[in-house]
């Protein structure tokens, strides 16, 4: 049992090794993932290994491996506005990470089979909103989660632009779960013990594409009724925003770009930003393994030849940065500042309304 990448000391060294390790290759996937802290997922007493590259389960409750998690996310090529479902939404973690890129007018649905898990993912949900800077600085498209089995999902649903299945699915429903897709869009599910990306290119037209090795646990089958009907899963319909949240959106869109032009305004003053502290890189070499990760099989990709050449100029590297980090600092970081929050909290407004504006976070 091992990571495919080393572990971190934080949520953003994390990401550092899962971008060294080529797992996270996109600037939109980087940013979701340094947006969202692991570690909020995670129960406090299991905290001290959220930044490893390992699988977590406890009861129902369970997050796959970062680097799963990268290449779903790589390979759903998400782009803001477009319709997402997760089946097998589980805490929550991923929904969030894709609602950072669908923007305030995509859709974002989940269906988990356990109602203790749907419970902690709304939780978590809420825990992310109120508390969370990173929130301020995307147009948040919200999950929402339902309860039941995934392969019950009622005939007269909507198709989705992506979709995600995080079990294993047999052979026999893989048709089942093209039908959820759109012509032109994109569904990963595990399917043969190979993590699988098929793309709908028509009607009755697929492409599909092997990405890696995985092994997950199967999809559960339908439990049918004593009458021996199935319970069939309803999704949250399509809904228009209200034109209060429209207002709100357009709102909070025109101050950030008010922020943004002070800034610039600033910058072109010759003001500087104060110097941002550097986190040590840590430059790993990729091992050629398989990695076991609770339940899943990941093979890693094969190490560059062109490491062993680099590898006394990383350790000089490390040890320059070593001595660097030895020095006394001459400044103390400071937390960063939420400057759409502070301009809402200072406009000459009703406190109720800044509330809203807000979205009555209680930071």
């Amino acid at each position: 049992m091992g990571g495919a990448v080393s572990a971190g000391e934080d949520n953003d060294e994390l990401i550092d090794n899962l971008k060294e390790a080529q797992y996270i290759r996109t600037e939109l996937v980087e940013q979701a993932f340094r947006a969202i802290d692991r570690a909020d997922y995670y129960l406090e007493e299991f905290k001290d290994n959220a930044y490893k590259d390992l699988a977590w389960k406890h009861g129902n409750i369970h997050l796959s491996a970062p680097c799963i998690y990268s290449e779903v996310m790589e390979a759903l090529d998400l782009q803001p506005g477009l319709s997402f479902l997760n089946l097998g939404s589980g805490t929550g973690y991923l929904s969030s990470m894709v609602g950072l890129i669908l923007g305030p007018f995509g859709v974002n649905h989940g269906v988990e089979l356990h109602s203790d898990v749907i419970e902690y993912a709304k939780q978590k949900l809420d825990f992310f909103i109120k508390t969370s800077d990173s929130f301020d600085k995307f147009e948040f498209c919200e999950p929402s989660f339902v309860i039941g089995n995934c392969l019950e999902i009622s005939p007269d649903c909507t198709q989705y632009d992506r979709v995600y299945c995080g079990a294993g699915v047999q052979k026999e429903h893989e048709d089942y779960m093209k039908n959820l897709l759109k012509v032109g869009g994109i569904l990963v599910m595990p399917l043969e013990e190979k993590l699988t990306k098929i793309t709908r290119t028509g009607p009755s037209a697929w492409e599909t594409k092997k990405i890696l090795a995985v092994s997950f646990a199967p999809l559960i089958q339908p439990n049918h009724t004593d009458s021996g009907k199935s319970r069939l899963v309803h999704l949250p319909p399509v809904a228009v925003r209200s034109l209060q949240d429209l207002a709100r959106i357009a709102i909070r869109g025109t101050i950030k770009k008010i922020i943004h032009q002070e800034a610039l305004s600033r910058a072109g003053n010759g003001l500087k930003n104060p110097p941002r502290f550097k986190r040590r890189r840590v430059r790993r070499r990729r091992m050629e393994t398989i990695v076991f990760l609770d339940k899943e099989v990941f093979a890693s990709r094969i190490s560059n030849p062109s490491d062993d050449n680099n590898n006394s100029e990383d350790m000089e590297e490390e040890r320059l940065e070593e001595e660097e980090e030895s020095k006394p600092s001459e400044l103390k970081p400071e937390p960063p500042v939420n400057f759409l929050r502070e301009k809402v909290l200072s406009l000459p407004l009703p406190d109720p309304l800044k509330y809203y504006l807000l979205y009555y976070r209680e930071k």
